[in-house]
């Protein structure tokens, strides 16, 4: 082999077995739902604001991150963050050993829990348990506790966000006995759940309580237990590719902060009306 051959086959060999160097982050896209509300929403002017975009404000100071901010639909928002059509996902994505399998998470800086909602004065206002909390550990967890509910919704049409841990459960315990409805937004389903167009709602509490306030939703609430615990996974976390290791590492130390420091506490008070800190 002449000098220069075995010059440039040494120089390939070092590339090869270097290890590939970690990627400096400087700017990040964060994809959001912006319809979410009290978690995430558009404003009048076509501002994403909400406990989420607040949150990643400290979460991109704290990292040393410029974030961008924009609008994506629920419905394939994974498949998108794979694709590179973004950098993060943020909005209420519960972390999940399915989810885990194609994305990486964060480590959870929410955990909230979920119950129906119903018309005030309606046939399945104040059902069994109603103000109280059941936790449970998966969707085949919890049948004699569940089952005053399923009793209750039998006939009845049970409206949900499609693609969510929410839909999943309603889909586990309640299709032999109830209708299910699906629904690209969460807005949408609580629009037929005030017009009497379905019986009853699921979803997490805290996006209730938020859009309970609105004079829409004025004539619903609660019903039914609280329902929490590891059956919603570990929490709610950033979904980020798993190629991107050193991301998720930047945003778990951000968020450990947010945690420790009361930001978490704070924000959540103010936009959930409970502290969700996890």
């Amino acid at each position: 082999m002449s000098i220069r051959n075995l010059v440039a086959a040494s120089a390939l060999f070092a590339a090869l077995a270097a290890p590939a160097s970690a990627k400096e982050w400087t700017e990040v896209t964060i994809a959001l739902e912006g319809a979410y509300a009290p978690w995430n929403l558009t404003d009048a002017n076509g501002k994403i604001v909400g406990f989420e975009p607040d949150l990643t404000e400290y979460l991109c100071a704290h990292a040393k991150l410029k974030c961008t901010l924009i609008s994506q639909d629920w419905d394939g928002m994974i498949t998108a963050l794979n694709a590179g059509k973004f950098d993060v996902i943020m909005d209420a994505l519960s972390i999940t050993p399915e989810r885990k399998e194609v994305i990486d998470f964060t480590v959870p800086y929410a955990a909230t829990p979920a119950v129906f909602a119903a018309p005030k004065d309606g046939e399945l206002a104040n059902l069994a348990g109603t103000g109280s909390v059941i936790k449970l550990a998966d969707t085949s967890d919890g049948a004699e506790a569940i089952a005053p509910l399923k009793t209750a919704l039998t006939g009845k049409t049970i409206g949900i966000q499609a693609a969510t841990v929410y839909a999943k459960f309603i889909y586990d315990n309640f299709k032999d006995v109830a209708e299910i409805k699906e629904y690209k937004t969460s807005a949408e389903r609580d629009l037929d759940l005030s017009a009497g167009r379905i019986d009853a709602g699921f979803d997490d509490a805290t996006y209730f309580l938020g859009a309970f306030e609105s004079a829409d939703n004025a004539g619903l609430a609660f019903t039914g237990p609280e329902i929490a615990g590891p059956i919603w996974g570990e929490g709610e976390g950033l979904g980020i590719r798993k190629s991107d290791p050193e991301l998720k590492a930047l945003f778990d130390e951000a968020i450990k902060a947010a945690v420790a420091d009361g930001t978490v506490k704070k924000l959540s008070e103010k936009w959930l009306k409970v502290d969700v800190t996890p």
